[in-house]
């Protein structure tokens, strides 16, 4: 009776160089790019609202409210500072952001002898207070400018504080690592696709192109 053929056992494979590092780009990249992909969207198309500003028309609303400090907010504002700039009181600022339809917060006022004046711009719009100190008016003005310029301001972080500020900061090092991670896999797979370079070329010299010879 014959024996059955030996069989050689084989050591496992081990993963080439170019096989981890092919799934390490494709994990950061997709990583990248669900971290940036909301973000990428919103200055993809505030980018272009941006760039027809002049042709997007809009009609801004504009609004005024007039008020009277109580008594004992009047006295308040005539104690306070008689110049520069410093935090306007807790209980007038309470009474001030329930009745406006802004928050007042905790921004420093401008004091004057004669008045308090205090900037609230934010995205899309441009909101001021002023408060006579003799008489306890308070006049407010708001100016709306609509979505479309509130997405452009958050486009460009223009009065939009620190939390913004920082969500841009995060967006682009994710957007950072979408971009370089997607050229590294272009290098591991430009062998089986002849016109990764030519394209890449492509979006190199087009715009240095159009930059040197159509901007003036």
């Amino acid at each position: 009776m014959s024996e059955p053929p030996s069989t050689v056992s084989q050591a496992p494979r081990q993963p080439s160089w170019r096989s981890f590092w092919l799934k390490t780009m494709i994990q950061w990249h997709w990583i990248s790019s669900a971290v940036c992909l909301v973000g990428m969207l919103l200055f993809a198309v505030t980018g272009i609202t941006l760039n027809h500003a002049g042709q997007i028309q809009s009609d801004p609303i504009v609004e005024n409210i007039v008020l009277e400090l109580p008594a004992e907010l009047q006295e308040a504002v005539k104690t306070g500072p008689v110049d520069g700039e410093a935090a306007m009181p807790p209980d007038l600022v309470n009474w001030l952001s329930s009745q406006l339809p802004k928050s007042i917060g905790s921004r420093p006022a401008e004091w004057s002898d004669y008045e308090v004046y205090l900037s609230m711009p934010g995205p899309g719009l441009d909101s001021w207070l002023a408060i006579d100190r003799e008489s306890g008016e308070v006049e407010f003005e708001q100016t709306s400018r609509g979505w479309i310029a509130y997405f452009n301001d958050l486009h460009k972080g223009r009065n939009t504080g620190a939390g913004w500020k920082l969500f841009i900061d995060v967006f682009s090092l994710a957007t950072l690592v979408f971009c370089i991670t997607g050229l590294f896999l272009l290098v591991l797979h430009a062998q089986r696709r002849r016109m990764t370079w030519p394209l890449v070329g492509l979006g190199l010299i087009v715009p240095l192109l159009m930059a040197i010879l159509l901007i003036h």
